[in-house]
């Protein structure tokens, strides 16, 4: 069936094909004043300025008229852990009462509670509570995302998460990528046996996920007191040998190594990013390595933000994502990360939004499908209700500025 969306007040990051944007091309947003589009068979098929407009609107089955609406393509989110069992809201609490990170750690709390409930949890009562979740964030306008294990931290933790993301993945109508994170801090049984966890990821882990092609990713935490520069290689290394791309947490809380390690191991995306030196910041922008910033868990995290800017001009590539996850950015809202990024890193508007699209497109490997207006991609599209500008989405950042959001050419 065919669609034909008129008066379109603008058509937001049309592109002729696909490209990953770095440095001053981050700020360059295409967009169509007065536009029609076309959908077919849930694919963007043609679109184009209103006066160009030749069919009669009679031939097609839907019309769609949205004068004084934009259209962008969907978020790509490509950061975040959205499965998980149970929110961590009384740690949230904690810290507000001056609790630290170590103290709330040491009654059980953090990833490793997280890890508690997901080991407890039934899979399919696992799945139900992701499913919805993941149907809460396209209704926020995210229309491609990846989903990382982590919380597991055990073999049967560890496969039950990653099977419920590939049964995501069969029945989601959005494109999902999977991502193993079983490095993402030591289990306690393990907290002085580092050598003993991760001889269980390569040996007992990685085996059975790459036979039963239960992800697309291998990540690593690499952080002080985590996972070392030379651990996080030797982990990544492992599953590059059954095919999965590296993808980091670098560089969140201290200048940990893992964005020169992403680099050196050729990692599609280093997530994190807030504590930068120049040399890192120089070492990402000579590479092919894109850089993920997820603000809003620097935000909840009450730390400085990420140096967007410095890294813009410095020529990296720059990716924004939400880290949906429930320790440290209870938020899978792209539009609030889009706004922070713009707020809190003094991003452009059209930076942001292409950081958020197109290149989140490309820190999932999907910018074939999804990121931008482009014959023969998804119509998998947001549409605002009526706006003055672009900027205002960003400005107006406490308002739901969504009329409806169109998944495969389908108002969902």
């Amino acid at each position: 069936m065919q669609t034909l969306i008129t008066n379109i007040k603008q058509l937001v990051g049309v592109r002729k094909e696909s490209k990953l944007l770095r440095g001053k091309e981050l700020a360059e947003l295409s967009c169509i004043e007065n536009a029609y589009l076309i959908i077919d068979k849930g694919l963007i098929k043609e679109f184009g300025e209103m006066k160009d407009l030749t069919p009669e609107t009679s031939n097609f089955k839907s019309v769609i008229d949205v004068p004084g609406q934009f259209i962008l393509p969907c978020w790509c989110d490509s950061h975040t852990h959205l499965v998980f069992a149970a929110s961590r809201e009384e740690e949230f609490v904690d810290k507000i009462k001056g609790k630290s990170y170590a103290e709330i750690a040491a009654k059980g709390g953090g990833i490793l509670n997280s890890a508690k409930r997901v080991n407890e949890i039934d899979i399919d009562e696992l799945y139900n509570l992701s499913l919805s979740r993941l149907k809460e964030v396209m209704r926020l306008g995210t229309g491609a995302i990846e989903i990382k294990s982590g919380y597991g931290l055990s073999v049967e933790g560890e496969l039950k998460m990653l099977k419920v993301i590939k049964r995501l993945k069969e029945t989601s109508p959005i494109p999902i990528r999977s991502t193993f994170l079983g490095a993402h801090t030591y289990p306690l049984e393990f907290k002085e046996n580092h050598q003993g966890y991760i001889d269980l990821i390569i040996n007992d882990m990685l085996p059975v996920i790459a036979k039963e092609e239960l992800a697309d990713y291998i990540d690593v935490f690499c952080e002080k007191g985590f996972f070392s520069p030379e651990e996080t290689e030797t982990v990544c290394k492992a599953g590059m040998d059954y095919g999965l791309k590296a993808k980091i947490h670098a560089n969140q809380l201290n200048l940990s190594g893992g964005a020169e390690t992403g680099v050196k191991l050729g990692a599609i995306s280093v997530d994190h990013l807030e504590t930068m030196n120049e040399s890192t910041i120089n070492i990402l922008a000579n590479s092919n390595t894109i850089g993920t910033l997820l603000p809003t868990a620097a935000f909840f995290l009450r730390m400085p933000f990420q140096p967007a800017r410095q890294l813009i001009d410095a020529g990296c590539a720059i990716a924004l994502a939400s880290d949906y996850n429930p320790g440290s950015s209870p938020s899978g809202n792209i539009n609030l990360v889009v706004a922070m990024s713009c707020i809190g890193m003094k991003m452009l508007p059209e930076e942001a939004i292409n950081a958020a699209t197109i290149n989140g497109a490309y820190a999932m490997g999907l910018q074939d499908e999804v990121g931008s207006i482009t014959v023969g991609k998804k119509a998998n599209l947001i549409f605002t209700k009526s706006i003055s500008s672009l900027a205002y989405l960003p400005y107006s950042f406490g308002s739901n500025l969504i009329d409806k959001v169109m998944i495969n050419g389908e108002i969902i």
